[in-house]
């Protein structure tokens, strides 16, 4: 990873803030990770970002930018770094169609609190600006149906579930702008945005129509005869200026009631600022968590067969790649860096029935790319894999039946005690968490403590969230649940049909990385009691890749740890096997990899 050099998209964007009017903006960086905000002053620069990515970021950042560790003792948060930076009668200014409405008004509570003006709301983005016409263009790839053979459930059923959320809400319509319910809703998959199959389009739905906001040209005619005469189809840009009149005209046919009692639109605390503000602000709107969020990660029975039987196949891809990449540099002595040996595994996979593409760029880290968190080798300035370090790969792949997620550390040398214990104690959580069984109710934030408490017990931790959410052939990462210590995965309790990751890890900066991640589904399971009349619940998993003999320290083993790893070791073993005729090298490498402790 190399620094990218700034100093020249600053001092433009500098100028414009200052022909906007605003001595503050948000957000701009030469940062690759998929969680960092950025806060622009004057002369000032800063990026927040959590722990996933402190060690990426300080590689990326040039001179011009200080690093915010979110999360750590005495760390402002970006929002409290930017009220600061406003003191004195500052205006801060922000493109309202990148902030949600709840965080545009805290942030405007924290900048009035610390004497600046307010937030500023501007139309155009100047990140945009700067970009210029070396901004890409919106991608154009067709939007596809996805079969109800996939999806278990007609998108008509589910827009009439939604009608009867928005009847209980006594809400006039729900405008929908996250990519991959819209996606889900209406039971179609695009690629407008990689490894995520979805496009870029909004959704409104009132208790008589449905539209749906998207580049016509996209649509096939097989999603056009889809869609049929249930939906609405308009352009894209035409959402704003829809809702606006949308909300006037529903507003002038009741003009004699109070505001209070006035109609109301639903729209997701994640939705914009700007959808918000087009509606017509707080009066003339109300915010939930989505209901469409909430349905979708809740699988149907279609949906979790599928989930089962992709991550057969893809266990099958990924033991043939661990083979082949072992012999690679144990038997034949090859140099393999690590984006050759991704581009192998994408090869593997590619070959799988029903595969459509990754889910997420691979990490694939040897040694102290390892305990980079979401390390992304790449391509001619990456490392070369040393067979006597750890080497971590997480990965996974969109199928039409299902989604992967799957991370696996090895070492094809001799690991270290300290290597040894720290794969051991992570490997306990995993398994700690996965034999979880707890009252319907319990939300991932309650558990998330399984997993760490080995951990805990030495002294050590990891600094990103147990468990999140898995899409059905849609995003790898999906809310609203997780397991983990935000917030947010307090509010919402575990339903039987989620579907989660379990991915402990153990990270040494500058020498190694542990992590093991399962995919497991939420399921109703049975107790000798049952207190309180409630049912229990318990996980299930789906993944099907071996756990590393070599880094397993069995004196650290429990009884009932070592009976599950010999249990799931024997399921990997028969589901996988018959994916290997004529494949010795893989076969051997499963039969040892599965021996029983």
């Amino acid at each position: 990873m190399e620094k990218v050099h700034t100093t020249e998209r600053l001092t433009r964007l500098r100028e414009l803030m200052k022909k906007n009017e605003v001595d503050i903006y948000t957000f701009i960086s030469g940062f690759s990770g998929s969680a960092g905000t950025a806060v622009i002053t004057e002369e000032k620069a800063s990026l927040a970002t959590d722990g996933r990515y402190f060690n990426q970021a300080e590689k990326q950042l040039d001179d011009n930018w200080s690093l915010l560790k979110q999360g750590l003792q005495d760390v402002p948060t970006w929002q409290e770094w930017t009220a600061e930076q406003s003191e004195g009668g500052k205006r801060v200014g922000v493109d309202p169609t990148v902030i949600t409405a709840p965080e545009a008004r805290k942030l405007t509570e924290k900048i009035k609190k610390k004497g600046g003006v307010d937030l500023k709301a501007i139309k155009e983005n100047l990140v945009d600006e700067v970009w210029g016409k070396d901004k890409p263009a919106r991608p154009s790839e067709k939007v596809q149906v996805l079969s109800t053979d996939y999806a278990g459930k007609k998108f008509q059923e589910k827009i009439d579930d939604l009608r009867k959320e928005l009847e209980k809400k006594k809400c006039v319509g729900f405008i929908i702008s996250m990519l991959d319910e819209i996606a889900w809703l209406f039971n179609l998959r695009g690629s407008d945005i990689p490894f995520n199959p979805v496009f870029f389009s909004y959704a409104v739905v009132t208790p008589n129509d449905a539209t749906i906001y998207i580049d016509k040209a996209k649509l096939t005619k097989e999603a056009n005869a889809h869609l049929g005469g249930a939906v609405v189809i308009k352009p894209y840009e035409e959402i704003f200026a829809d809702i606006e009149a949308l909300s006037s005209s529903s507003t002038s046919n009741r003009e004699s009631e109070s505001i209070s009692s006035k109609p109301k639109f639903l729209i997701s605390t994640k939705a914009s600022w700007a959808l918000s503000q087009s509606l017509g602000g707080e009066e003339r709107v109300e915010e939930a968590r989505s209901p469409v969020g909430d349905s979708k990660a809740v699988k149907n029975d279609t949906e979790m067969q599928g989930m089962r039987n992709c991550h057969v196949r893809d266990g099958a891809a990924l033991i043939e790649y661990f083979a082949w990449l072992e012999e690679q540099l144990v038997v034949k002595k090859a140099t393999v860096d690590e984006v050759a040996a991704a581009d192998k595994l994408e090869q593997i996979r590619s070959k799988l029935d029903k595969f459509v593409g990754l889910s997420f760029p691979t990490i694939s880290s040897t040694g102290p790319n390892a305990a980079v968190i979401h390390y992304m080798p790449e391509r001619g300035n990456c490392s070369v894999i040393d067979p006597a370090a750890v080497y971590l790969c997480d990965s996974g792949a969109q199928f039409l039946d299902g989604t992967t997620d799957t991370t696996r550390t090895l070492h094809f040398g001799e690991p270290t005690e300290l290597e040894r214990k720290a794969y051991t104690l992570v490997l306990k959580g995993n398994i700690a968490l996965e034999l979880a069984k707890f009252p319907k109710g319990t939300s991932g934030y309650a558990l998330d403590t399984l997993a760490r408490q080995y951990l805990w017990a030495q002294g050590l931790d990891y600094r990103h969230g147990t468990g999140h959410g898995v899409g059905s052939y849609l995003n790898v990462h999906e809310g609203p649940i997780g397991i983990g210590t935000r917030i947010q995965y307090s509010e919402v309790s575990l339903s039987v049909g989620n579907v989660l990751s379990d991915e402990p890890g153990y990270y040494e900066d500058g020498n190694f990385g542990i992590r093991i991640e399962n995919v497991v589904m939420v399921k109703e399971t049975q107790t000798e009691h049952k207190f309180g009349d409630k049912p229990f619940l318990g996980f299930e998993h789906v993944t099907m890749v071996p756990m590393c003999r070599k880094l397993i320290d069995e004196s650290l083993l429990e009884e009932r740890e070592r009976d599950w790893l010999n249990a799931y070791h024997e399921e990997v073993r028969e589901k996988t096997k018959g994916f290997f005729k004529g494949d010795e090298r893989s076969v051997k490498w499963l039969e040892r990899e599965t021996q029983p402790y």
